[in-house]
């Protein structure tokens, strides 16, 4: 069975302990997909001069950010690794190069605040894929397209990012909704992901793209559903939407499934965020 691919909008490493209507779509999802051979995840959060993936038996739990509640630091996702999909991975993009990393990273909170709630029991093998951070979005488009037979492998593909992330104009406020200029970058990368995502390389010159983009990272995990999608020859469809605090959108698509069921239950759940008045939001690492 072909497997589906997703990306998701992360939001706050908080969604990890926390009730709401995105985290309610995640394990809407999770109950809806067959159970995969293994999850490669390709985080935001390791963003390096080069493309790699984890290589280890037991990847080390991560919690890369500053700020947060005890109980976030407490949290644990023990997935077991898989060096023979690290493997497979590595051959089946050739001729462009992923190396191996055996003992450099691990799951950041990229990775396990989502699969907290997709695979809450922590018990299929999870992998990360590095984001190249010196290569353009074309080049990212280009290699999740060649992971594409991974799918047919049992592999679930899952890119976590944000289409919209800037943390330096965040409202506290506003929870439950994104600014009008995150609102229409936001409205412009769902049309394209719904009708071409081989174009999705044309949004880095709409007009909101810096406001909505103001460094790469969490966007660029989308380029991997996207040439996930072309190599499907079938767009993404939504499963989730909404904005956060005004500057954070956590639209979240799914390519090779009909879109779950999720419950209906809103929670915002801002108020556990850091104060930004005592913590420096590019330290809280959203």
């Amino acid at each position: 069975m072909r497997m589906p691919a997703a990306f998701i909008g992360h939001g706050s490493p908080m969604n990890t302990l926390e009730d709401n209507r995105y985290t309610a779509a995640w394990r809407a999802l999770g109950r809806s997909l067959p159970r995969p051979r293994a999850v490669l995840c390709i985080s935001a959060h390791w963003f390096i001069h080069g493309s790699a993936v984890t290589a280890m038996e037991r990847p080390r739990v991560i919690h890369d950010f500053y700020g947060f509640p005890r109980e976030l630091f407490a949290f644990d996702y023990p997935a077991p690794g898989a060096p023979d999909v690290a493997n497979e991975i590595a051959e089946v993009v050739r001729p462009a190069f992923v190396g191996l990393d055996t003992d450099s990273w691990g799951l950041d909170h990229g990775t396990w605040s989502v699969l907290a709630h997709v695979f809450p029991q922590a018990d299929i093998p999870v992998l990360q894929l590095s984001l190249h951070g010196a290569e353009d979005i074309d080049y990212h488009v280009d290699l999740g397209a060649r992971l594409a037979p991974l799918r047919d492998r049992g592999i679930f593909i899952v890119g976590s990012g944000n289409v919209v992330h800037n943390l330096r104009a965040i409202d506290r406020q506003r929870r439950d909704n994104a600014y009008d200029w995150g609102e229409r970058f936001d409205a412009k990368v769902k049309e394209i992901m719904t009708m071409d995502p081989a174009r999705l390389p044309e949004v880095l010159r709409h007009p909101d793209y810096a406001a909505a983009v103001p460094t790469p990272e969490h966007f660029l995990p989308l380029a991997y559903l996207a040439g996930l999608c072309c190599a499907a020859g079938e767009p993404a469809v939504p499963f989730v939407e909404g904005g956060v605090m005004g500057s954070l959108t956590m639209t979240s698509y799914v390519l090779g499934a009909p879109p779950p069921a999720a419950a209906q239950q809103d929670v915002a759940g801002a108020d556990a965020l850091p104060d930004p008045a005592l913590v420096p939001p590019e330290q809280t690492n959203t």
